[in-house]
């Protein structure tokens, strides 16, 4: 049976990919944007499959209207996507608290807001599957992207306290933590705080390691979501491409290790 999608950022990226991969095999797509003028080959080719919706996700109201103008369109809201977001690049000493909150706006916040717009539709059919596009950087962090990461820890963090609240309901939940892909996230759609010269040295370096890293095909990732949606058992997590699992695994040994070391002190603090 065909499934009934609302994505968020759908002009690029992932979210293109998605769209068009649902509209391919005869789904219909909720396709929101900025500019509605990124779909209209998507609107020409598929008609009346394909609903756009112009949205700011961080417009509360805004989106809450976008959904059940979804729902209602469609009779229902079977796969819910939050896609749309983009990556903030500064050192933290760097990043304005203007730019800090617009990323928290648009990664956290506008996820949030479309997860809580979309509940009460899934869990009065009691059905559904909710997917947030986190990132390798929603598990780990690096120089120059903390802003970045924030956002996308927080989003891992309420998707999972989510993932535990809906399942009686019969809602699925998965966060998707893709590795480097080679979408314009750290081009065209990336922003940058004014640069401190005492950090330029570290900036160069994490540029030059981020030249070598061998990147994902974004179209690729079309028919695994597509194989997600349609599990009955669906992960709660899963990672995009080879290299997030490696990092992950060295991160969580580190950490692990170093809570080890120091559980004498921290039972010492149980007091």
């Amino acid at each position: 049976m065909s499934k009934k999608w609302f994505i968020t950022g759908t002009s690029r990226g992932f979210g293109r990919q998605w769209a068009e991969a649902a509209l391919q095999r005869g789904d219909t797509v909720a396709a929101t944007a900025r500019s509605l003028d990124s779909l209209d080959d998507l609107v020409e080719t598929y008609g009346v499959r394909i609903l756009p919706i112009a949205l700011d996700v961080t417009d509360r109201e805004a989106v809450f209207a976008a959904v059940k103008r979804a729902r209602d369109t469609f009779d229902g809201l079977d796969v819910v996507v939050n896609n749309a977001g983009y990556g903030h690049f500064g050192m933290i000493e760097e990043v304005t608290e203007q730019e800090l909150r617009a990323q928290m706006e648009a990664n956290f916040f506008g996820t949030f807001w479309v997860t809580q717009a979309a509940l009460p539709y899934l869990r009065q059919q009691k059905s559904g599957h909710i997917i947030q596009v986190s990132s390798i950087g929603g598990i780990t962090a690096f120089p120059t992207i903390g802003a970045y990461h924030a956002s996308k820890w927080a989003v891992e963090a309420f998707t999972q306290s989510l993932a535990a609240e809906v399942a009686q309901f019969g809602i699925h939940v998965t966060a998707i933590e893709p590795g480097g892909y080679s979408t314009d996230w750290a081009g065209a759609s990336a922003k940058t705080s004014a640069p401190i010269r005492d950090y330029d040295a570290l900036r160069q370096a994490v540029r030059d390691d981020r030249a070598t890293e061998v990147l994902g095909d974004p179209t690729a990732t079309g028919a695994v979501v597509l194989k997600l949606v349609d599990m009955e058992e669906p992960p709660t997590r899963i990672f995009f491409g080879s290299t997030p699992l490696p990092i992950a695994k060295n991160d969580y040994e580190a950490r692990l290790a170093q809570w080890e070391k120091w559980n004498n002190l921290s039972v010492e603090a149980r007091g």
